[in-house]
């Protein structure tokens, strides 16, 4: 089986099982976790800003951050194909009185006038005001496309100008790191919170970090702890992100590359199925023309091929560290041919 439903079904190695198995631990409620102290740090300088806090998932640490900077009953901006928008169950408004108004975009860009044309930071009385903007970088729906460094300035200065604050979603702010060569804090400097995964390509089992200024990050503390988030002895999974930045990181190139060898070998069998030149990371979107997208994952999971059906014509494949080039090239032969014989166009 080849298993291209997300990076998340990344497994710890023996080394990363040694690392967590050799972790000073303690109760991180009472901020006694040395392991987790240390990771934050690191995360922090890395993505430069002054803290972090280790969270068990990229939806809690998204919710905490976007929360620090927009109140209950204040609106946060977003990409209608935003993760905070559609795939995280509509917690933001749910556990935090946090509204939402998206915009278009192509891929998960979009230009600067149609942000800007959006923005009410004081809206009166009446109608909603608007407190963050957040963006996403890479773009998981928009199937891995990655913010260009311009436009993420351009956002930041106007944000910055109409007194609005700035969240990024960076799940994969990694991959757009090894893709690009721009550096993490490059990215993160530009915004006022941060959340990055480590349980994506990076390969930890569990994980992610939210980051921001010392004070931010201290009621984020609190309110981790308000929603259930607080944890005890968690330097063991502490370690394994850790190992992960050390080991991991630049490694992430492989996934790539394998992305890139299973969408040539589509567009040799489906040309009409992808565009190559939307395939930046390790996310490969595919285009079912007339057919519905579920039946051709059904299809390419009789071959041992498994994808995701994210919409009603389109299917998403995730290279990872357990996918090889030669894997990759192979599914995406398969599911060339399978889309060139299901479309007749």
């Amino acid at each position: 089986m080849i298993d291209l439903r997300s990076d998340t079904l990344t497994v710890p190695d023996e080394a990363m099982r040694a690392a967590m198995a050799a972790a000073p631990v303690g109760d991180d409620v009472y901020a006694e976790d040395p392991t987790i102290e240390a990771l934050e740090r690191r995360t922090a300088e890395l993505l430069g800003h002054q803290a972090g806090l280790f969270c068990a998932t990229g939806s809690l640490s998204n919710v905490l951050g976007v929360a620090m900077l927009v109140r209950p009953g204040q609106e946060v901006l977003c990409d209608r194909d935003a993760h905070i928008a559609r795939a995280e169950l509509g917690a933001h408004g749910a556990y935090t009185g946090v509204t939402m108004r998206t915009w278009p975009s192509v891929r998960g860009i979009t230009d600067l006038p149609t942000i800007e044309s959006m923005l009410a930071p004081d809206a009166g009385p009446y109608l909603v005001s608007t407190a963050a903007v957040a963006l996403e970088n890479t773009h998981n729906f928009g199937g891995g496309s990655i913010q260009p460094l311009d436009h993420l300035q351009a956002v930041h200065q106007l944000c910055r100008d109409a007194g609005v604050r700035l969240h990024l979603d960076g799940a994969r702010l990694w991959n757009a790191h090894i893709a690009t060569g721009t550096p993490l804090a490059d990215y993160g400097r530009l915004f006022d919170t941060v959340s990055v995964c480590f349980s994506k390509g990076l390969g930890a089992p569990v994980g992610s970090m939210l980051l921001a200024d010392t004070d931010t990050i201290a009621r984020a503390r609190v309110m981790r702890k308000r929603l259930g988030g607080g944890w005890r002895q968690a330097g063991l999974l502490a370690a394994a992100a850790d190992h992960a930045l050390s080991n991991n990181l630049a490694r992430m190139a492989d996934d790539h590359t394998a992305a890139r060898a299973l969408a040539e070998a589509v567009a040799e069998r489906a040309p009409q199925a992808i565009d190559l030149t939307t395939v930046q990371t390790n996310i490969v979107v595919l285009g079912t023309g007339a057919t519905p997208a579920t039946e051709i994952a059904a299809k390419a999971a009789e071959a041992d091929i498994r994808v995701s059906a994210l919409g009603p014509r389109m299917v998403r494949a995730v290279t990872w560290n357990g996918i090889s080039v030669d894997q990759a090239r192979s599914a995406g032969e398969q599911l060339g041919t399978l889309l060139a014989a299901r479309d007749p166009e």
